[in-house]
């Protein structure tokens, strides 16, 4: 089924290009149907492609699904232009009396910064608080789980001696709750992030639950158990090409860091890297929609 997006997203004729189902408002009102409101709350410098990475897994459900974007008034990203901004995003005041089936809050480049020493981190704040109330079920990714985490459960991060960047392994250790549904024993997730989350942390936790776990990466699935908050400590939206583009991005910064582990074939940063983590990626945001949105969302909101 398809997702409704405006005609002029730059992500659109991405998208329509690999043929995932889109549709507009005009034809989505003639279809007898409630449509999913989901809203992404998206703090990642390169919001386009972030947009193209969300709306492509988004798509793939039977669930026809509507997508307002918004970004933070306390802090402008100065890798977007403040038209696209204008056409296609809202700001928190503009949306904070409207109920939503789902939210996500994506990552942000902010790792080495406390919580509170973040410049939005009291927007952030507000608008966590208010989804307990407005919102079905968030999902919140890398960074934005660290502080969906820290903010409703009291769990800290911690800082790494060394980036972690590539592709780990994960084994599930709960493999019958739904998010996980159809999704091997062990899957494969991609990481980047200087931080970690405590495992012991969060199985010692009495509202949180571990999907999984890697000796390296952590765990990388985490879901509150009245299931309104499903946390990603990876990125599992990534292109194929998304940790090589970061990888050289900070090589020509000068930062010491090493090469994406277990990603680039033969460990040859020539080469160019697989997606190996794309099925997870679609079923884990599919269950989320179904399961966690569209089974527990009310069809009219009181």
């Amino acid at each position: 089924m398809p997702i409704n997006v405006p005609k002029q997203l730059p992500a659109r004729s991405i998208l329509e290009k690999e043929n995932i189902f889109l549709m507009d408002s005009e034809r989505a009102t003639t279809q007898d149907i409630r449509p999913l409101n989901i809203l992404i709350l998206n703090l990642m410098p390169e919001k386009e492609r972030t947009e193209t990475q969300l709306l492509r897994l988004l798509s793939n459900s039977p669930l026809q699904v509507h997508v307002d974007f918004i970004h933070t008034k306390s802090y402008q990203s100065k890798n977007v232009t403040e038209s696209h901004l204008k056409q296609f995003y809202k700001t928190f005041d503009d949306i904070k009396t409207k109920r939503y089936d789902g939210m996500i809050i994506t990552g942000a480049p902010i790792e080495h910064l406390a919580f509170e020493e973040v410049d939005y981190w009291e927007e952030i704040s507000e608008i966590m608080e208010w989804s307990k109330k407005y919102v079905t079920s968030s999902l919140h990714i890398c960074w934005g789980a660290q502080a969906a985490l820290y903010y409703h459960y009291g769990v800290q991060k911690e800082t790494r001696p060394q980036k972690l960047s590539g592709i780990f392994a994960h084994q599930l250790v709960e493999p019958t709750i739904k998010l996980v549904r159809g999704i091997n024993d062990k899957f494969l997730a991609p990481h980047s992030r200087n931080t970690n989350i405590r495992f012991n942390e969060v199985t010692a936790h009495p509202d949180l639950i571990a999907l999984d776990h890697s000796e390296e990466a952590g765990p990388f699935l985490l879901v509150s158990k009245d299931e309104k908050h499903i946390m990603i400590t990876g990125h599992i939206e990534y292109d194929a090409t998304t940790l090589a583009e970061e990888y050289q991005r900070d090589l020509k910064r000068g930062i010491d860091i090493h090469m994406p582990t277990s990603y680039f074939p033969n460990d040859d940063p020539n080469n160019m890297p697989l997606n190996r983590w794309r099925s997870e990626a679609y079923l884990i945001f599919s269950n989320w929609l179904n399961y966690y949105v569209y089974q527990e969302t009310p069809f009219n909101w009181g």
